[in-house]
């Protein structure tokens, strides 16, 4: 199965965020289990002090004006504009195992 990634709003500086194939397998069923085919992936960054950045990543069903939407095989990411500057052209991948 080969990804394809689709900026679905205007963002001509951006790469975008990708998802691997199994991030886009696993946030399939976590959609479908929400019960809404409207859930959005929501990738933020912040500053962490002494401990570099973190990352959170939640569901949201709605996008922000200054927000940022990327589409992998049907699921959505979506991110800040902020945010996007610290993970432009990452791909999210999704790896299960007794590391994490």
């Amino acid at each position: 199965m080969s990804n394809s990634t689709t900026i679905t709003n205007d963002s001509t500086a951006s790469i975008g965020v990708g998802l691997s194939e199994s991030a886009v397998k696993q946030l399939t069923r976590l959609i479908e289990a929400e019960g809404s085919n409207t859930q959005m992936l929501r990738i933020t960054v912040n500053g962490g002090g002494c401990s570099g950045f973190t990352y959170s990543f939640d569901f949201d069903d709605a996008a922000g004006e200054d927000d940022r939407t990327f589409e992998t095989d049907g699921v959505k990411v979506v991110v800040d504009t902020a945010s996007l500057e610290f993970i432009d052209g990452a791909v999210l991948n999704f790896v299960e195992s007794l590391g994490g």
